[in-house]
């Protein structure tokens, strides 16, 4: 069953980055050389401008002056910077006043207000220079627009003049509304054809400028590019009468919104592995007497045959095989096409004990040491399941676009069982689009309070 489009290794997609992508570790080169040219002149006061330099990249950071942007303009920026720059001496002052960490005093405040200006200097400089290198081509990224309409000519002309570092290359449209001739550039393929284009053209950027396709078509095309090494961007519905926000990029009047990297893109994805590894290492070590004493009570009421496999869809459709504990007469497990076994007769006593306890799961611990599975994610299904449910529900497929978990956001908001499979296929598709550590986190503390929570009812 393929359910992601993968890149090849080698094509221009995966070897290229996004040109803004070198944008944040440039302005804080840029914040951090002003920072050593001014401790090289402070002298006696390198503690305080220490103190105030990491407080004010701290400060950035939060406010945003890191991130990688489209559109450069210093007086946009100017207002954060100042804001910055006055937190970050007030927790210098309060510091002083608290730990006499710092000796804040008149000739440190002129130092730390000479650094801020060399800060906004410096700032100005490498805007003009990225600016130069954007419009020269060289620090250019090639661009699809999806929809070869009015809108879409509207971005193409925007973008050719390369003041945003992007360089257009053609339209995707399944209808476009534009004559031949009016197209200022060529229609490359259909929607359908997104990943495959962005990879052949070595594009870094999708700017989503709308077609007459419906929404949920265009939402199942850039769902299927979330492997790729690409930033999308998208006008907003009604971005004629929308107010803007400084997150929200503006070129030449049309905002663009960027969507959210995929979780496979983001630079915590690699440590939600490592937690995997390690939590499920020590969870089968610590929790070893546990499993031993569920193993006899399976073994004293149902005889051989502690453990129960069966074949489940996880990451990209891949089969593996999942591991429970039996709770039910040997060779009467569950039916590959049964749905549920709740109040199923051959269920023994311990069995829907273990079940009420989340016990019977606990053996995929093993399952996530060898990789078939994460702690959190997405449950994985039977395929008789996955295809019946791929057919009724749209969403449903888009589940697998990362590994499948022992717990997941659908569960902990009591989607298990014989419940809503729509219900559970947003939930799921909400955790995968706004994964992040935390995310997990949360979803693994409220686990543990609704087993706590069975156990004690």
């Amino acid at each position: 069953m393929a359910l992601i489009d993968r890149p090849r290794a080698g094509t221009p997609a995966a070897a290229e980055r996004p040109a803004t992508g070198g944008l944040p570790p440039l302005l804080l080169a840029v914040d951090v050389a002003c920072a050593a040219a001014v401790l090289a002149a402070s002298g006696p006061r390198a503690a305080g401008v220490g103190i105030f330099t990491a407080a004010l990249v701290a400060s950035c950071a939060l406010l945003g002056l890191y991130r990688a942007r489209l559109g450069l303009a210093l007086l946009d920026d100017l207002p954060f910077l100042l804001t910055a720059a006055v937190g970050s001496l007030g927790l210098s002052t309060v510091l002083d006043v608290l730990l006499d960490a710092v000796s804040v005093d008149g000739t440190l405040v002129l130092v730390l207000g000479a650094q801020t200006a060399l800060v906004v200097a410096a700032r100005a400089v490498a805007y003009a220079v990225v600016r130069r290198g954007r419009r020269s081509g060289r620090m250019a990224q090639r661009a699809l627009i999806v929809g070869c309409g009015g809108l879409g000519a509207q971005l193409a002309g925007i973008l050719g003049r390369h003041e945003h570092g992007l360089r257009p290359v053609g339209f995707i449209d399944d209808d476009p509304r534009l004559d031949a001739a009016q197209r200022p550039l060529p229609v490359l393929g259909r929607l359908a054809d997104l990943a495959r284009v962005a990879r052949e053209q070595g594009v870094g950027v999708v700017v989503v400028g709308w077609s007459n396709a419906p929404e949920p078509v265009i939402l199942d095309v850039l769902r299927g590019c979330h492997r790729l090494d690409v930033e999308i961007y998208t006008v907003p519905r009604f971005w004629q009468v929308q107010s803007t926000h400084r997150l929200v990029e503006v070129l030449d009047g049309v905002p663009l919104v960027r969507l959210r990297r995929s979780a496979f893109r983001a630079t915590t994805w690699p440590l939600k592995r490592v937690v995997d590894v390690t939590a499920s290492a020590a969870g089968l070590l610590l929790l070893g007497p546990l499993l031993l004493c569920c193993a006899l009570a399976v073994r004293w009421e149902g005889g051989p045959g502690v453990l129960f496999r069966q074949e489940r869809i996880g990451l990209d459709g891949r089969r593996f095989q999942l591991l429970k504990f039996r709770s039910m007469s040997p060779g009467t497990g569950e039916a590959d096409t049964r749905w549920t076994i709740a109040d199923d007769e051959r269920v023994g006593r311990v069995g829907r004990w273990m079940r009420a306890l989340s016990l019977d799961e606990l053996p995929q611990l093993w399952n996530v040491l060898r990789g078939d599975m994460s702690l959190v994610g997405p449950r994985p299904e039977r395929p008789y399941f996955v295809e019946r449910f791929s057919r009724d529900h749209d969403e449903y497929l888009w589940r697998h676009r990362v590994p499948c978990g022992i717990t997941g956001w659908a569960q902990v908001h009591g989607l298990r069982g014989d419940t809503s499979i729509g219900e559970r296929a947003r939930f799921d598709n909400y955790y995968i689009e706004n994964w992040s550590l935390w995310l997990d986190v949360k979803i693994l503390l409220r686990t543990v309070v609704q087993v706590l929570t069975a156990a004690g009812a």
